[in-house]
């Protein structure tokens, strides 16, 4: 009898981990042993497994993967070739996890891995989409101050807003790793894309803990390179306001020509304003060189679209077949 109750009873849903490293090596222990015990916890639940993609770390990263890989067949791993970019690494990763749902998790442990349990009740609820809020951070008022600001300027001018202080950390379906596989875009930025889906989409919100090993590879120019991406992969302002701009300055010539024109009729002995020749001339060049530069960042996004090069070169593998390569 239980043995009929057991063929009838459907497999448990397997949850991919996905977990991107660069230079990790000091993390991996720590970040493995809290996995195993989570599988443990939750082994009447779901199966768990480990996929990481390692962005051609120079330090010992993939051979400790190895020999953790040895020991525990749930851990598979990807190397690429050269780095390739957080964002992209982390596309490649969701396109080689099998799991009915994936996690994306950071390596240093500020995200924490248990967190899985609570963005499950959520996914069987329906969502699509389980991501985390951060409530605090440890970070300097600064870097804090400057993210709020990427924030509200990312969600002002672009087409797929997303949520203030959401990061990496989250829960997909997969349906939506399904339709992420369908963009062609060389640059991606996760968040907005996964925000224009149109999935049904909830947080949690949680306290980010600090590093447990290692230093940070984010700062302020990445950042600022994020935001960039996500300007410019997702919000059509920037076009508009070469336009908008340039009508503007074509007003204020007019405007500027027809002052010009009257002060000399009115008072003839006015000098020729060389100065204000020049200035004109200069403004008008910077403007224009703004714009044009605006324009060519977009140029730039369709050029590389079109040469169509692979989103990452895998140089190697660890409990990967060749035929599951999705790259």
């Amino acid at each position: 009898m239980s043995a009929t109750t057991d063929m009838a009873r459907p497999p448990l849903p397997l949850i991919s981990l996905c977990i991107p490293v660069l230079n990790e090596a000091d993390n991996l222990d720590a970040l493995y042993a809290r996995l195993n015990a989570l599988g443990e916890r939750m082994s009447t639940r779901c199966r768990l497994e480990f996929v990481f993609s390692d962005n051609h770390s120079s330090d010992s990263t993939w051979e400790k993967l190895g020999k953790i890989a040895a020991q525990d067949k749930r851990v598979r791993a990807i190397r690429f070739s050269k780095n390739v970019g957080f964002q992209r690494s982390i596309l490649a990763n969701y396109l080689h996890a099998r799991g009915d749902a994936l996690m994306q998790l950071d390596a240093d442990l500020q995200d924490p891995p248990e967190l899985l349990e609570v963005f499950l009740d959520h996914w069987e609820q329906g969502y699509a989409v389980v991501y985390g809020v951060r409530r605090r951070r440890q970070e300097s008022r600064f870097l804090n101050g400057f993210r709020r600001f990427g924030y509200w300027l990312i969600n002002s001018i672009s087409e797929h807003p997303i949520p203030p202080n959401v990061g990496d950390f989250r829960l997909l379906d997969r349906k939506v790793v399904e339709a992420l596989a369908k963009f062609r875009t060389h640059n991606p930025y996760l968040r907005g894309m996964i925000a224009g889906l149109g999935f049904r989409q909830t947080g949690i919100v949680y306290d980010r803990e600090a590093r447990v090993a290692g230093h940070s590879k984010f700062g302020v120019g990445r950042l600022i390179r994020l935001g960039l991406t996500a300007v410019f992969n997702h919000s059509t302002v920037p076009l508009r306001m070469a336009t908008i701009v340039g009508i503007g300055m074509l007003g204020v010539s007019f405007v500027g020509s027809a002052f010009f024109v009257i002060s000399k009729l009115m008072n003839p002995d006015i000098p020729r304003g060389i100065t204000s020749i020049h200035l004109l001339l200069l403004f008008g060049i910077g403007l224009q060189s703004l714009l044009l530069g605006l324009i060519g960042e977009y140029i730039l996004r369709i050029y590389v679209m079109l040469r169509a090069e692979p989103l990452a070169i895998v140089e190697e593998t660890i409990n990967v077949g060749a035929a599951e390569l999705k790259l």
